[in-house]
């Protein structure tokens, strides 16, 4: 893990916390027996990464705390417990930005779309570019390309739920 102030760059493959993960207000434990791991910030946000994924820790407002995590690939499961659930606290990927409405929701960022889907409670997902918004409720996802159309809210089959899932050993 490469660590630059109090943004955190990591991947499995270069995995390790430094002082600047610390500040942040998280920690980091392995998941043991795999090569996933698990981000605990004080915040009330716990971060399940999925093996490979490349993502980045970030305090937008400056004041310590980690709100907001940008993923480059691969996927994250995401949960949010207490004041963590009305945050704001939002997950930016190539396509789309998914801020926290609920508790628990997964954020998949591969190729040319980003998926996210809703376990519990709500999320907000729009373009980068603001030209769609949605809320998706449990059972809900949408996948967002790179265009400019409306996103097209659908609940999502079990078979894909499960294999999404299953990629965060659940």
């Amino acid at each position: 893990m490469r660590t630059v102030g109090i943004f955190c760059l990591a991947t499995v493959a270069a995995f390790a916390a430094g002082p600047a993960f610390a500040q942040s207000g998280c920690s980091i434990e392995q998941l043991g027996g795999t090569q996933r791991h698990v981000v605990r910030c004080g915040t009330g946000i716990t971060i399940t990464v999925e093996p490979g994924a490349q993502y980045t820790l970030r305090d937008r407002n400056g004041d310590g705390t980690v709100d907001r995590v940008s993923l480059s690939s691969k996927a994250l499961l995401l949960e949010a417990s207490g004041n963590a659930a009305t945050s704001g606290f939002e997950v930016v990927a190539p396509q789309a930005i998914a801020a926290v409405r609920g508790t628990r929701w997964a954020v998949d960022a591969e190729g040319a779309e980003t998926s996210v889907f809703v376990v519990e409670g709500q999320v907000a997902v729009a373009r980068h570019n603001g030209t769609a918004r949605v809320v998706l409720d449990a059972g809900e996802g949408v996948d967002v390309d790179a265009g400019t159309g409306p996103l097209t809210v659908k609940t999502w089959p079990a078979r894909r739920v499960n294999a999404l899932l299953a990629r965060f050993g659940l």
